[in-house]
């Protein structure tokens, strides 16, 4: 209750941090400009990969906000509150359990304007260890998930849980018209828990990469901590937002979209408070205010060749590998079973049954 409640103080507009509402300061980050994305042809953005990427679409000093593995909602509200403060925009990409299981949470986000993509159903460690079957029945899962409990289509962007890709898996991502977002700096705040060292890190990545997609992640109470600051930092030190939107939105396949509906309905009816259903309303996939006369830059990828099949590494090892990619570490042959209900020291929580 003791971490809630100083959670909940951090994210107070204009009082733990000394911050006052963007809109009143005049010194708001705000976002410089918006890239919208025809995903048609399944592109692949960001350079943390060994598969065919395009070009990158930022300039130097350009950074695109992105967190992954929610909502966990006094975590991503705190975030949420944040961003409002700086009048700025991100991409979340949620785990379909983690959205059904907060679906007010999911709302939230696409009525502040942010853009919602899916980071596959249950967050396997490595897809790749997975029959081409079963991750693809995880990506597919993943977005009826999160577009049931948005309640409206959400954007056709996808990203690798630990940053797993496969040729095979992007071009079943090409054929739905979905794209893949790798990252160019990485936080690691799946693995810093102080605050000041998490922003010491993150800083220093984005400055080594002049910044770039980055990576962070909306369960971890660290990042709501330190993100003011790390705002802060972008702004003092002449970096730009770029806030990313799809040309339009996903459709999920209707065979999961019915199998869940059960479970988006319990966790509702758990939610709910008697005569009291919160109303959105409705927020096309990254659709901004007309008043905000932002530029927009519109990219649409060629389409690139994918293979159809690829070795698979095998599903019983006993050794765990890391890769360190830039400082970041990623669990190369890790168990395929979804994480336990626990997140780091924040504690636990409840899914909805499978």
């Amino acid at each position: 209750m003791l971490a809630l409640t100083a959670l909940a103080a951090s994210a107070a507009p204009g009082r733990a941090n000394g911050l006052q509402p963007c809109a009143a300061s005049g010194t708001a980050l705000g976002v410089a400009r918006i890239v919208e994305i025809d995903t048609s042809t399944g592109a692949l953005f960001g350079s943390i990969s060994a598969q065919a990427r395009e070009s990158r679409f930022l300039a130097p000093k350009e950074v695109v906000l992105t967190f992954d593995d929610g909502p966990m909602p006094p975590v991503t509200r705190s975030i949420l509150d944040t961003l409002d403060r700086f009048c700025t925009k991100a991409t979340f990409f949620s785990v379909g359990k983690m959205a059904l299981a907060y679906p007010s949470t999911i709302k939230d986000i696409l009525a502040r304007g942010h853009t919602l993509g899916s980071h596959t159903w249950s967050h396997p460690l490595n897809l790749r260890r997975l029959s081409l079957e079963k991750s693809n029945e995880e990506i597919e899962k993943g977005y009826a998930a999160v577009t049931l409990a948005a309640g409206q289509p959400v954007a056709p962007f996808f990203r690798f849980p630990g940053l797993s890709d496969s040729g095979p898996m992007l071009k079943h991502l090409q054929q739905r018209g979905i794209a893949a977002f790798t990252v160019d700096a990485v936080s690691n705040d799946s693995y810093i828990s102080d605050s000041a060292k998490l922003l010491a890190h993150a800083l220093k990545e984005v400055e080594a990469q002049k910044g770039g997609i980055v990576l962070f992640h909306d369960i971890k109470p660290a990042t709501a901590r330190m993100l003011p600051q790390f705002l802060t930092e972008l702004q003092r030190r002449g970096f730009t937002i770029v806030h990313m939107r799809a040309k339009s939105g996903v459709e999920p396949m209707p065979d999961y979209a019915g199998k869940l509906a059960p479970l988006l309905a319990k966790s509702e009816k758990a939610a709910a408070a008697p005569g009291l259903v919160p109303f959105y309303g409705l927020v096309k996939p990254g659709e901004m205010a007309a008043s905000d006369g932002l530029p927009v830059t519109e990219i649409a990828p060629a389409l690139k060749t994918r293979p159809e099949t690829t070795a698979r590494i095998a599903a019983a090892k006993s050794t765990v590998t890391k890769t360190a990619v830039r400082g970041w570490s990623a669990r190369a042959d890790a168990p395929v079973a979804a994480p336990a209900a626990t997140v780091g020291s924040w504690g636990t929580f409840v899914l909805p049954d499978q």
